[in-house]
């Protein structure tokens, strides 16, 4: 879900950075916003990335008592 979610923002990141869109909200620069979405675009899958690497390294032990009496 991260990695997906990091593609879709860098998209409309680079939608607002370049002229493709000239979305005029009041208030607030549409380059400023393309780049703010890209950075956290790139964050949320360098952060994917890094989860799910540390998920691939986790081992389970199980760990099995038998009373004897």
């Amino acid at each position: 879900m991260g990695l997906g979610l990091g593609v879709v923002l860098i998209v409309l990141g680079l939608l607002f950075v370049t002229p493709v869109i000239s979305y005029d909200i009041a208030g607030v620069d549409d380059i400023m916003l393309g780049w703010i979405l890209i950075g956290a675009g790139v964050l949320t899958i360098v952060l994917g990335l890094v989860m799910t690497q540390q998920r691939a390294r986790t081992t389970h032990v199980e760990e099995r008592r038998i009373d004897r009496v």
